[in-house]
């Protein structure tokens, strides 16, 4: 048990020939939770034994939970040109607190945005001796570039991510359907995923000229579902006829999730995620005014909600992962309650775990010890997403508590060869139960609150739900 990164880091049990054991009766694997010792060997897991007490020389943990470490898909995290946004220093800190190992990060909100090979280099440059957890890079689609996409995935991207709307920032402007059937036969053939934003501009008039720009209901209606119907039955049509891989990101009302699970019947390579804050709040909750709760897609109601819930259980929807999308809190309306300019995103890196952890117990309690496994096992299978080899290797992949599974210190570059398939490699959940006593005593009240840092509480934040 560390008390903070560096006293992690100045550790040697993650050097060549280090070894610890641990013990722990609620150990989350690919099974479901165990008991029993994992000993990690020269910085990966070597041994995974079922026991009911600790052997000698190996850590009791008792009853905390030994759980994978998060891999969170989709992080902004603005670095460089908007740094005090949020940079890779204060991102990664974060993302250690909360237990996300791996965060993988957007083109955007960056300048330049990661859609040239020269303004990736310029990232992983802007990253170097900042990072407190692993961290790897998307390519962006934006018009004219695809005689850039070979050249990204070259130099290591993961995959692709687009808009089909106004992105918000004039450095990553929306794909037109022609770019995208320039961009997608390209990206199939490079075995990488394209993510999608998946909105499709209004025809009519967005808002009222009436409409109160403090109401909830007014961002709410400016956005209905029907933008996210119509983007998402494009992105079936474009996938199923050049057969690349495509995930949709953010969803956030059941009908999407409902188009998906019908494509993925009849063969389309399409996959889809959602984020804690679809899963945690409803429209009819959030007061007018509250412009912390702005995010694109917005927010819907409660039934929508429910929905999203049925198509995570099922498997329709593939993982959880954070969008996180920090700001300056002057941009998030200043204290003036517009909706309609208040910049559209929610900060929530290190608070992932501990809030679907707290929605698993509470909508799949079996009784307190089933309860507590069944919670551990489906949280962490929606934030891991599929356990597939990958080009590393079995000692570099991250995700899973297992024989193989790599033990990460959080200082390593960028971006390596891709992996076979990195959007269902999801975002691990589970957390040991002393680790969420304190976060969750905000999370059950229906807000979310910053978590304690231990001894990184000094360290820059980005915007957080109050």
């Amino acid at each position: 048990k560390f008390r903070s990164i560096e006293e992690m880091k100045a550790s040697r049990w993650l050097e060549p020939g280090g070894h610890l054991a641990l013990f722990s009766r609620h150990v989350v694997t690919p099974a479901g939770v165990v008991s029993a010792i994992v000993t990690v060997e020269r910085g990966a897991i070597a041994r995974l034994e079922p026991a009911t007490a600790p052997r000698e020389g190996a850590r009791d943990l008792g009853d905390a939970w030994l759980v994978p470490g998060i891999v969170d898909t989709h992080v902004h995290i603005n670095e460089p040109g908007r740094t005090e946004w949020e940079g890779f220093e204060t991102a990664t800190r974060a993302a250690a607190a909360g237990g996300v190992t791996t965060i993988v990060d957007m083109p955007l909100n960056s300048i330049p945005a990661t859609t040239t090979a020269a303004a990736l280099a310029v990232k992983r440059a802007a990253a170097a001796g900042k990072l407190h957890a692993d961290v790897a890079l998307w390519g962006g689609v934006v018009p004219g570039n695809a005689s850039e996409l070979r050249a990204l995935a070259a130099g290591g991207v993961r995959g692709f991510k687009c808009f089909l709307v106004p992105s918000g920032v004039d450095e990553f402007p929306a794909a037109t359907a022609a770019d995208l059937n320039q961009a997608m036969p390209l990206i199939a053939s490079l075995g990488l995923p394209l993510l999608v934003h998946a909105e499709l501009p209004r025809t009519d008039d967005a808002v009222a000229r009436d409409a109160d720009p403090k109401r909830y209901s007014t961002w709410l209606d400016s956005r209905p579902v029907s933008m996210e119907r119509a983007a998402v039955v494009l992105m079936i049509e474009l996938a199923e006829r050049y057969r690349c891989r495509t995930h949709i990101v953010h969803v956030a009302c059941g009908e999407a999730a409902d188009l998906v699970r019908a494509a993925r019947a009849r063969g389309v390579p399409i996959t889809a995620e959602t984020c804690p804050h679809y899963l945690t709040f409803c429209a009819e909750e959030i007061a007018d005014g509250e412009t912390a709760f702005k995010c694109a897609p917005p927010i819907r109601e409660r039934a929508e909600r429910e929905r999203l819930w049925q198509a995570l259980a099922e498997g329709t929807l593939d993982l959880v992962a954070t969008d996180h999308s920090p700001c300056p809190p002057e941009l998030k309306g200043g204290g003036s309650g517009d909706f309609m300019a208040a910049w559209g995103g929610i900060a929530s890196l290190e608070l992932s775990r501990a809030v679907m952890w707290t929605a698993a117990r509470a909508r799949f309690h079996r009784g307190r010890s089933r309860a507590l496994d069944e919670c551990g096992t489906r949280a962490n299978r929606w934030h891991r997403g599929s356990q597939r080899r990958d080009r590393r290797g079995p000692r570099r992949r991250p995700g899973c508590v297992g024989p193989g599974y790599r033990v990460g210190r959080g200082s390593r570059a960028t971006a390596s060869a891709p992996p076979a398939d990195p959007v269902r490699r999801a975002h691990a959940c589970g957390s040991r139960a002393h680790d969420l006593s304190a976060r969750r005593r905000g999370v059950e009240r229906g807000r979310w609150r910053s978590s304690p840092r231990g001894d990184d509480s000094g360290v820059k934040r980005a915007p957080r739900l109050e």
